[in-house]
């Protein structure tokens, strides 16, 4: 379902003369649908990058990057937001929303823009947020609001509203406490239950232990670097 090939990536230092600095080169990975990988290596190794260039935020310098068939580094700016609406999703550490928004329309959204019923979408945003122990005074305002730890769950309560078929999460548990760090390690092993491809970044051990299938050190992708 996630098939990574060959990937290369260079950061350009336009104030340093143009100066073109490589990060990372021949990385290659797979995920399977029903399989959770998770990225390991250094900090500054390439994780999140790799994350990134993989859900289309930054391109690629070559490679490919196959998502159910389409590629990523060659794919027109449509093809790219059509795969975020219908078939891959990203729950990134850091929730970026319109402020005043409700929260209920924030987790919403992405079952809205498919085209689902908007009462069946609240709806299902509504038991995802009870489930992530989002009080329901909450719902009506705005999670801008909100504590850290509570925009964490709103976040990851919008990536699990569409069962996408493809699931990138970048520490999915930091900041949660015991309770609902539960509540998202079942969350992930459903979806890898109904067939989900996930790739994630776990710096949490136990989490990455119970949910993770096969890990991938970045470090051996990384110019300069020994893995």
């Amino acid at each position: 379902m996630i098939e990574v090939r060959n990937l290369s990536k260079s950061f350009t230092l336009h104030n340093q003369g143009s100066a073109e600095i490589p990060v990372m080169a021949g990385a290659k990975l797979s995920v399977r649908r029903g399989e959770c990988v998770g990225l390991v290596g250094q900090s500054g190794a390439g994780k999140s990058t790799l994350m990134r260039m993989i859900y289309g935020n930054y391109l690629a310098a070559g490679g490919e990057i196959l998502i159910g068939g389409t590629d990523v580094v060659t794919a027109a700016p449509r093809q790219v937001l059509a795969l975020r609406r219908d078939t891959l999703g990203y729950v990134s550490q850091f929730l970026r929303v319109v402020p005043r928004v409700p929260t209920i329309e924030v987790v919403a959204e992405p079952l809205l823009r498919l085209g689902t019923d908007p009462e069946e979408a609240r709806g299902r945003a509504a038991a995802l947020l009870a489930r992530l122990n989002i009080p329901e005074r909450l719902w009506s305002l705005s999670p801008t609001t909100f504590s850290g730890g509570e925009q964490q769950r709103v976040n990851i309560a919008r990536g699990f509203a569409h069962p996408y078929p493809a699931l990138l999460l970048d520490e999915p548990t930091a900041s949660l406490d015991a309770q609902n760090r539960e509540v998202v390690l079942t969350l992930i092993e459903e979806a890898k239950a109904r067939g989900a491809a996930i790739l994630g970044i776990f710096h949490d051990e136990p989490a990455r232990a119970r949910v993770c299938d096969r890990l991938v050190d970045v470090t051996a992708f990384t110019p300069g670097r020994a893995a």
